[in-house]
């Protein structure tokens, strides 16, 4: 099969996933009502109008944008390091995205109180998210050029992930219990609860990290094949790591600041996306991996949602109960490369 005929069905999954993802719900709307509804039409109850347009929709949109945010983000770490097992999660910038949040929500005490609306906002948060994740990330890679081994490369991602842990559990035991219920929540994932602004700086921030990611096709494809091979192509070989360091930043720390940490997403995905094209080419890579990532999160959402009941399972749990199994196939068949 093709590459361009995969990338069109991708394209055609994802679209019909999205309506699929609005239509289920606890409370049952029909399918041409919310066809109705997506399409303007009036003749349709205010209560279903409302959930369609300001739970429904958002959260099926905000998933999309998580999908693409982790699995690009995680095809740039394994990239980067030339080491299957990589991503933000794994190496620690997901919890250095944490640690910023939780310094904020669980600091506030220390904060003067005319600060604490502004800096506790979802911007605020988002700013935090994505310094913690790049200061963590730039911590890992200053050890990494001094190594050549990329597994020590990640045991020290993780050590710095451990570190980063342990701050957050000494900000737990002297917070309140209403700093720590946010923090609770926060940290299970929740793709609902989120407004239409927030949505478009999420959206704005998610844009920037693909057009980025794009425009690094062929610095990616020649760092591939090792460093030097790289520099030999015409690459600089540190502005390239640094630019994917802001890109994967950007969008592993946006998407940890507004839905919580998210696991295996961008574990999964890129071998997903490379066993389905075969082909080790970014130009193709990038634009599937988005889409699958896109396509699992919709997936994963729908999960969480327990037919006949009220509420929903956490979003963190659901993707890591799906992508483990994935993850342990992909090695148990010896496909990663």
């Amino acid at each position: 099969m093709s590459k361009k005929i995969v990338i069109s069905s991708l394209v055609i999954l994802l679209g019909l996933l999205f309506i699929v993802n609005i239509s289920v719900g606890s409370i049952h709307i029909p399918f041409a009502k919310i066809v109705e509804v997506l399409t303007g039409g009036i003749d349709v109850k205010e209560t279903w109008r409302y959930i369609i347009l300001n739970y429904r929709l958002p959260k099926a949109i905000v998933a999309v944008l998580v999908g693409v945010a982790l699995s690009i983000s995680g095809l740039l770490m394994q990239t980067l390091f030339r080491n299957p097992m990589a991503e933000s999660y794994v190496l620690g910038i997901s919890s250095g995205a944490s640690l910023g949040v939780a310094i904020l929500i669980l600091g506030t005490a220390f904060l003067p109180a005319a600060f604490v609306s502004v800096f506790t906002s979802a911007y605020g948060i988002a700013l935090v998210s994505i310094l913690g994740s790049l200061g963590l990330l730039f911590l890992v890679l200053l050890v990494s050029n001094s190594v050549q081994n990329t597994v020590t490369v990640l045991i020290v991602g993780l050590m710095f992930g451990s570190f980063a842990n342990a701050i957050v559990s000494i900000l737990t035991y002297f917070s309140s219990a209403e700093q720590l219920k946010r923090f609770a929540f926060w940290s299970l994932g929740s793709l609902g609860n989120v407004s239409w602004d927030v949505i478009i700086l999420f959206a704005i921030v998610v844009f920037m990290g693909v057009l980025g990611s794009l425009l690094l096709i062929r610095s990616l494809d020649a760092m591939l094949l090792g460093d030097n091979y790289a520099s030999s192509m015409g690459v600089n070989v540190k502005t390239a790591r640094n630019l994917i360091i802001l890109v994967t930043s950007l969008l592993a720390g946006v998407s940890t600041a507004f839905v919580g940490p998210i696991a295996f997403i961008g574990l999964a995905v890129p071998h997903i996306a490379r066993l389905l094209l075969k082909v080790s080419s970014h130009r193709y890579l990038i634009i599937s991996t988005a889409l699958l990532g896109g396509i699992l999160m919709l997936i994963c959402d729908m999960l969480t949602q327990i037919k006949g009941e009220q509420f929903l399972l956490p979003i963190n749990a659901v993707t890591s109960i799906f992508g483990a199994p994935i993850v342990i196939w992909l090695i148990l068949r010896r496909k990663v490369q």
